[in-house]
């Protein structure tokens, strides 16, 4: 199987300078890659949802000044797009891998969902491994671990979703830089695997809170 493993290439391209130089070099060698591991997960996905899902790699097509910071392929069940969507992604900064299942503040039924992770706040905290990581806003690459959090914390992050336009929620794992260099091809990706296993939880609820219409 390909390699499909981030270099120290390919999280270097984030410090390059210049929106031109940085994007020239995301497109060569980094967006490939979230192509291939988009293709690689995909079909892992549907099987674990039970909905097709389909592949969104970042363009950053509306940037005229400032380079992106972070570069992803996202997953959902509509081909058009997946930013409304509850959806899951991968991707890297200069300093770590993320893997996520986020809601972020375009979805338009963020207020059902914040209701539904709410109710099942015990559920979630059993299901989800201790060593996952919480984010309220998916432009930032600072995230809690589970274990650093109170449970009135976690609380809180679901009420906000609940009751603030702009909010977020976006659970999953951080592999560090130096993490993800030291892994073999196949340990990169069965812990990839492992984590979405994990976060299809959290997309089940979203099917019974009805997050998919529009």
């Amino acid at each position: 199987m390909k390699d499909l493993r981030f270099t120290e290439e390919d999280f270097h391209t984030f410090t390059i300078e210049g929106l031109d130089a940085r994007m020239g070099v995301l497109k060569e060698t980094v967006r490939p890659k979230l192509q291939a591991l988009g293709e690689h997960f995909a079909p892992v996905l549907s099987a674990l949802t039970g909905e097709e899902m389909f592949i969104h790699v970042a363009k950053h097509a509306r940037r005229s000044v400032n380079p992106p910071d972070d570069s992803w392929v996202a997953f959902a069940n509509n081909k058009r797009g997946y930013k409304k969507l509850p959806h899951f992604q991968i991707g890297l900064w200069k300093t770590h891998v993320f893997v996520w299942f986020a809601l972020i503040y375009e979805a338009p039924l963020k207020e059902e969902y914040g209701k539904r992770l709410q109710e099942h706040l015990q559920d979630i905290k059993n299901r989800i491994p201790d060593t996952f990581v919480w984010s309220a806003d998916h432009t930032k690459p600072e995230a809690l671990k589970q274990s650093a959090m109170k449970t009135e914390e976690l609380k809180q992050l679901f009420e906000r979703l609940e009751k603030v336009k702009k909010a977020e929620v976006l659970c999953g794992i951080q592999l560090s830089k130096n993490q993800v260099l030291q892994m073999s091809s196949d340990d990169f990706l069965s812990q990839i695997e492992t984590a979405f296993e994990k976060l299809s939880y959290l997309y089940q609820l979203t099917k019974t809170a009805d997050l998919k219409k529009g």
